[in-house]
């Protein structure tokens, strides 16, 4: 987290635009935190997206698009996969922005699956707030024990392999208290542009030629 994935695929979805081709982003209908209707970059940077609550309505609702965004993936579960394969197949480009890792360091399906298929892929590091080195996990601050938790600074900070604290990720260290959205187990919820490991994002790019996990 707190890499610029979102940003970046802001970015890509612009420089699309500009070059007037038909674009969409997609979101997990449960993303809330800065705005229903748009993907919201911890930055403050946003763009005008579509709530999905499962990948399969991606497929439906991109058929008149050139380049498809999707933000969050690591919501969708492992469905996004084929529906990035379908979307590709079909002409599209398609940008993922996600989380390769979740808050325990452990792979975050479907991004890795999404990597592997994959023509490009950028994996983009925020800095640990602890000694300024190059930050590759998501450090959970609540308690909490589902995979999926929706917060932002309040709940998680970025950290280097270093400094990451596994107990505290798992709630067996003291925590802090905050008011956060927890939605259950992220499986069946609903790069790179972005993919990233605990808290590293990357991206890839897929299209018949060539797939963006970004």
């Amino acid at each position: 987290m707190f890499s610029g994935k979102t940003e970046e695929l802001i970015r890509r979805i612009r420089r699309a635009n500009i070059a007037r081709q038909r674009t969409e982003i997609f979101k997990p209908a449960i993303e809330t935190r800065y705005s229903e209707e748009e993907v919201v970059s911890h930055d403050a940077s946003s763009l005008r997206s579509t709530p999905v609550a499962t990948a399969g309505q991606i497929i439906l609702l991109a058929m008149d698009t050139d380049v498809v965004g999707i933000d969050e993936a690591q919501f969708f579960g492992n469905d996004l996969v084929q529906v990035c394969r379908e979307l590709a197949a079909s002409g599209k480009r398609i940008i993922v922005a996600g989380l390769d890792q979740d808050y325990l360091g452990e792979p975050f399906e479907p991004i890795p699956q999404i990597m592997s298929i994959a023509e490009y892929v950028t994996k983009l590091h925020a800095i640990c707030v602890v000694c300024g080195n190059p930050a590759n996990h998501s450090q959970r601050l609540v308690s909490g024990g589902s995979r999926v938790l929706i917060g932002a600074k309040e709940a998680y900070e970025p950290r280097c392999r270093d400094c990451f604290d596994l107990a505290l990720s798992r709630g067996d260290a003291p925590t802090k208290d905050a008011g956060l959205d927890a939605t259950g187990d992220g499986a069946n919820a609903a790069s790179t542009n972005t993919v990233s490991p605990s808290t590293t994002d990357s991206s890839a790019k897929m299209s018949p030629r060539a797939h963006d996990a970004s």
